[in-house]
Order: C-alpha cells, then sequence, then structure tokens
C-alpha cells in the first residue's frame, strides 16, 4: 500500500513542478499550438505538456515498482518510450498519419509478444471463449491501437482527456490493488498523480496542452491497464472478480472508446477517411450545445462515472446485454446531445 501512495506523490510532485520549466521553454523557443482551424484555443499555447507527465510516471514506476515481480516492466516502458518519441516527434514536427500508426503497431507488438498484454479469451461473446494465438495477437494489437488513438481523438477540450484517463486509472488500480496486483496498482496511481498535477495547469485557462506526447502516453498505459485487468479474470481468485468482464471493460472507458467508435464509423458511411478531421466529436458537440470547455469536461466525466457505475452493478446479466445497454444508453445520450446542438444553434439564427 505505500508503494502505490508513494508512487502517486512521487509522479504529482515531479510532474508539478516540471510543467512550469516546460511551459517557460516552449515559450521562449516558440513551441506553441497556434489557434485557428478546428483548434478552440484563442491564444498560442505551448503543447508538450506530455513531457512533464512522461516524466513523473516513468520516474515513479522505475523507482517504486518491485522489479522482483514484474519482470515485465522492461518491456513495458520500452513500449512507452516508443510512444513518447512519436508523440514528442509529432507535437513538434508534425508527422505523417502512417509513420504514427506503424510506429504504434510497433509499440503495440512489444506488449503483445514481449510483454504478454494480450487477450486470450472472449468470455463467451458470441460463444467463443479461449482463442488462438492467430486470432488472439492481432486482436489485441488492434484494441490496443484503438485504445491509444481514442485518448488522442477526446484530447480537444481542456481538462477532458487528462480528467478521463485519472479516472480509469484509479478505477482500475484500486482494482488491481485490492486483487494483490501492487504492481499494476503502482503504474495505475503513477499515471493518476502525474495527470492530476498536469491538470492544474490545463483547466480553463490553460497554460499548457498535452500534446500527442501526452494523449498517446495516456492512450498506452490505458491500453496496457485495460487488457491486464480483461485477462487476469482468467485466474484470480478473489471476492472483487467481475462478471462480465469485457463489458464492464468497455463500460470504464467507454467514452473514448464509443466516440472514436461513433465518428468513425460515420466517417466511412460518408465515404471518407476515418483518420480525416471534422467537427463531430463528443467535446465538439458539447461546446457546439453551449457549454464551456470546463462545464463539458465536467459533464463528461460524470457521465462516465455513471457508466462505472451501471457496469459494476449490473454486470450479473451477461456481457452481451451488458453490452447492449451500455451502447444503447451511450447512442440515446448523443442523440439528446445532437438535439441540443441544433436548438442552440436555431437560436443564433
Amino acid at each position: 500500500m505505500y508503494d502505490i501512495i508513494l508512487s502517486f506523490i512521487t509522479a504529482f510532485t515531479l510532474t508539478y513542478f516540471a510543467i512550469p520549466s516546460i511551459i517557460n521553454i516552449a515559450a521562449k523557443k516558440n513551441l506553441v499550438d497556434q489557434p485557428g482551424g478546428r483548434r478552440m484555443h484563442s491564444t498560442p499555447t505551448p503543447s508538450l505538456g506530455g513531457i512533464g507527465i512522461f516524466a513523473g510516471v516513468i520516474f515513479s514506476i522505475v523507482m517504486w515498482t518491485p522489479f522482483n515481480v514484474f519482470g515485465d516492466l522492461q518491456y513495458i516502458l520500452c513500449a512507452c518510450i516508443i510512444i513518447f518519441l512519436i508523440g514528442a516527434k509529432d507535437d513538434i514536427l508534425p508527422m505523417a498519419p502512417w509513420k504514427k500508426v506503424a510506429g504504434e503497431v510497433f509499440a503495440a507488438a512489444i506488449l503483445v509478444f514481449k510483454s504478454n498484454v494480450k487477450l486470450t479469451s472472449l468470455y463467451g461473446i458470441l460463444g467463443v471463449y479461449e482463442i488462438s494465438d492467430y486470432v488472439a495477437i492481432p486482436l489485441s494489437i488492434f484494441a490496443i491501437l484503438v485504445i491509444i488513438n481514442a485518448f488522442n481523438l477526446i484530447d480537444g477540450i481542456n481538462g477532458l482527456s487528462g480528467s478521463i484517463s485519472t479516472l480509469i486509472a484509479l478505477v482500475l488500480g484500486s482494482w488491481f490493488y485490492l486483487t494483490g496486483y501492487v504492481e499494476l496498482a503502482i503504474v495505475a496511481f503513477a499515471l493518476a498523480g502525474s495527470v492530476i498535477a498536469f491538470l492544474k495547469y490545463n483547466i480553463t485557462p490553460a497554460r499548457i496542452f498535452m500534446g500527442d506526447t501526452g494523449a498517446l502516453l495516456l492512450g498506452i498505459i490505458c491500453a496496457i491497464l485495460t487488457l491486464k485487468f480483461i485477462e487476469l479474470h482468467q485466474v484470480v481468485e478473489s471476492p472483487y472478480k467481475v462478471s462480465a468482464v469485457p463489458a464492464v471493460a468497455i463500460g470504464i472507458l467507454i467514452l473514448p472508446l464509443f466516440d472514436t467508435l461513433r465518428v468513425f464509423t460515420i466517417r466511412i458511411l460518408k465515404g471518407r477517411s476515418p483518420l480525416s478531421a471534422d467537427r463531430t466529436h463528443i467535446h465538439h458537440l458539447m461546446i457546439d450545445a453551449g457549454f464551456t470547455h470546463m462545464q463539458a469536461t465536467g459533464i463528461l466525466v460524470l457521465t462516465n462515472i455513471v457508466f462505472i457505475i451501471v457496469v459494476f452493478r449490473l454486470q450479473n446479466i451477461g456481457t452481451l446485454n451488458l453490452l447492449i445497454l451500455i451502447l444503447t444508453m451511450a447512442s440515446l445520450l448523443t442523440i439528446l446531445l445532437i438535439a441540443a446542438r441544433r436548438r442552440q444553434q436555431l437560436r443564433k439564427v
């Protein structure tokens, strides 16, 4: 328990004191995100906050993780470093999308092949339980890529990606602690501590953004925690064992996952690339409906909390039924939000 608390405090402290220096250096070297286009800020703002998050998380993990019980940690750190380099490069000098994806695939492959972060069962979804490596490997790499980019895609308004990742890290980290997986709890609470420190500088008026460096790092760590959360249910013996675990995991990550699924589906149906840019993300809908950045972030975080409560309370109804329930809830809430946006637009006419 003390190691978990110390990991949180260490990550928080390092990030908290690193961010002001990063802000000053970025401003002096003009490493800022300029307003305009789809961007929703009005003044040039540094976008290298992910460096501070990375420093806090990695230092804390290395400092407090018991390597003797977490032999795969070196590969997790390697994957995080690759993601950090991709994000930092893209924040300073934008990369071609295919190069970013190629780097993400490489990082995901390290996790799957070397750190055994992969899915080996579908827990009865469509009657399928254990799956072979021919299915497990590409499915796991795909799942990691989806989660990584889901966090990048919701990083569009102040505080949103950081708040959601903190919520997810605290929920999963608490479960890992309660079930005896202290090493994974340390990773989760180190992430939470670092991001909470970052949020002090990211709430409106934001003094810094996390950029791709931060968003991709949040994504890969949440992907690791999520896949481990799902997979460990095959071996864990605890009163905290969860039923319908794939649906519960999706419920915990409902905001980034559902928004990505919805936006990609809409773009494909319109004959566009799923990676093309537009203003159809959930945070764009919230802003267009008349909410401020912090109001939108607060509402979306509270909504994600409601979904987490629902999936834990109703986990016994079965995986498929729970999936249908949460996807239906998410769809209905999105329809209501779209209607609110239309009413707001009509008032402006």
